[in-house]
């Protein structure tokens, strides 16, 4: 399984150079901020291009698969954010968040009241820190 490690390292710094070249190609507005829009997307690159190319230099050995369970639970995963990126205009950002931080909050610790609890608490906690501290144009609610 070593050559499936590098193949897939190969990829991602290949991936991590599109990403980059992509960045590099933004336009800095005259009103942008001092750091520039293409500053977070560089680094994203280039944390990739590390990952990736540590797993070309050392790859795994004998890699241990996912269960079938844990491919299930990174499905829903996958679809409950998929669900967040679309419900979140049309309903704010408090409630789908809410729902989205509880379901997976759920299946990191399978408590109900805990990930509720946890749902809200970073439903409202992120709009504080998004709106009010980084000044961000949120809407909290539906019709807001």
């Amino acid at each position: 399984m070593i050559s499936g490690d590098r193949l897939f390292g190969a990829v991602v710094v290949l991936g991590a150079g599109a990403y980059a070249a992509a960045a590099l190609q933004l336009q800095t507005g005259f009103m942008s901020d001092p750091v520039g829009s293409k500053t977070f997307p560089l680094l994203v690159a280039g944390v990739s291009v590390i990952c990736g190319l540590v797993m070309v230099i050392r790859p795994d050995d004998d890699p241990e698969w996912p269960t079938l369970r844990t491919l299930g639970a990174l499905a829903v995963a996958v679809a409950v954010l998929a669900a967040y990126a679309y419900t979140l205009k049309p309903l704010g950002f408090l409630i789908p968040t809410a729902i989205a931080a509880g379901v997976l909050s759920y299946q990191i610790n399978p408590r109900p009241m805990f990930a509720v609890l946890a749902g809200l608490g970073l439903s409202v906690g992120l709009f504080s820190l998004f709106k009010f501290v980084l000044g961000l144009g949120l809407v909290a609610l539906p019709g807001g």
